[in-house]
């Protein structure tokens, strides 16, 4: 089951599980509030559409992970589901935080986790207290689980005992386990999109930079307004690709870095290259995954000018262009050069690589994929001798994704 499968199956599962203890739990201790609303439905409804309304608030911290941030936000609005007197939530070592009432038994709660964490069921117990004023005397212990694996716990306290607060407490453990699991999902999801973003550093070639570094030092002497100026463009360059900030991008920031890269090529190769650039004004504060077009620049100057033949005095032409779309930025970029057999192409987006390259293409289609969706792949044209044509299509407006941004939370 791929990432998305398991993110959608997930969030299936939060569904499920909150219309029950809307209609259990919720209802015994909300009747009387429901029947003041008078005709905008049953209690039932009513329970269930607050069930859902609290639980959607208590979700963006634990989406963060088990910290005492996340603890803290997300407490109170857990005591508001199970309606109870005093909840904590704790790691597998320590109360991080604590809702409600009675908070002298802290210590207590600690000294009981044990059990739990280390088997991974539930328990009930009687609290022992000498404060006449406190109204706490049980507790109910769930385990929060993410991957066979006993992160913390969920500790509702009420002043007497009930079946049905054991239920609840461990309905609303699993749904917070849920939570924990995508923001596991999430980090790998992050981690792998930053290995990706390495793998395109790592690709921007020492042969590209060799090349570049000599075609500068060959102006030093002869034109050395011309090294200075080439020498710039090479820095803001190698300073954009190599930023720590953000996995996210806007398309006049990767275009204008495409421009520093294109200058250094233009210097190295002269007339043999030329480039048209249709850009229109209004796509360009459209955000995109970091490094998202300049590798597809990189392969066209590959395939389409390198390739050529030299001794034949081939000349390159590659145009970019990104229009307006409607709800979309279309990018194309598009180059006359050697092409490449359509079979090859599959087996690179396939991840299979190739002795000529395309770790660029495969990583591109992979991310645009990945934040957008199947249908937002890349679509290639091209053939043995007939150049290659790359076309993105970038949604301008995608939750989770804005310049500066982190990756889209699904």
């Amino acid at each position: 089951m791929g990432t998305g499968e398991l993110t959608g199956f997930l969030a299936g599962l939060c569904v499920a599980v909150l219309p029950m203890l809307a209609a259990g739990f919720w209802l015994g201790r909300r009747t009387a509030r429901q029947r003041s609303l008078g005709g905008l439905g049953t209690p039932v409804e009513h329970a269930t559409f607050e069930t859902l309304h609290t639980a959607s608030l208590a979700a963006p911290p634990l989406r963060a992970g088990l910290t005492e941030e996340t603890a803290r936000k997300s407490a109170r609005r857990l005591r508001t589901l199970l309606g109870t007197d005093a909840l904590c939530l704790t790691d597998d070592q320590a109360v991080l935080a604590w809702d409600g009432v009675g908070e002298h038994h802290r210590a207590e709660i600690t000294e009981r986790l044990l059990g739990p964490l280390e088997t991974g069921r539930g328990e009930a117990f009687r609290l022992k207290c000498d404060e006449p004023d406190c109204p706490l005397r049980w507790a109910v212990v769930a385990p929060l689980t993410v991957d066979d694996r006993v992160h913390g716990a969920l500790v509702a306290c009420a002043p007497g005992e009930s079946a049905v607060l054991v239920r609840a407490a461990g309905e609303v453990a699993r749904w917070v386990s849920v939570q924990l699991e995508l923001a596991d999902l999430d980090r790998s999801r992050t981690r792998l999109i930053e290995a990706e973003i390495k793998a395109l550093r790592a690709q921007i070639s020492p042969h590209f930079i060799f090349n570049s570094l000599a075609v500068i030092a060959s102006f030093v002497r002869t034109d050395p307004e011309r090294a200075r100026e080439l020498l710039l463009e090479f820095a803001d360059f190698t300073r954009y690709s190599f930023r720590r900030h953000g996995d996210f991008t806007t398309l006049a920031d990767e275009l204008h870095a495409i421009d520093h890269y294109l200058a250094l090529v233009r210097a190295r190769f002269g007339e043999r290259l030329s480039v048209t650039l249709q850009i229109a004004p209004e796509v360009l504060p459209v955000a995109l995954p970091f490094l998202c077009l300049q590798p597809l620049v990189e392969n066209a100057v590959k395939h389409g000018l390198e390739g050529k033949a030299v001794t034949a005095g081939g000349k390159s032409h590659i145009s970019i262009t990104a229009q307006d779309a409607g709800a979309e930025a279309l990018v194309v970029i598009e180059d006359d050069g050697v092409g490449m057999d359509p079979a090859l192409l599959r087996r690179i987006l396939a991840g299979e690589g190739s002795p000529s390259g395309g770790i660029g293409l495969c990583n591109v289609d992979e991310r645009l994929r990945q934040v957008y969706g199947d249908d937002h792949g890349l679509v290639i044209e091209t053939a043995v001798g007939a150049g290659m044509k790359i076309t993105a299509r970038l949604p301008k407006y995608q939750p989770g994704v804005h310049s500066g941004g982190r990756l889209p939370r699904e």
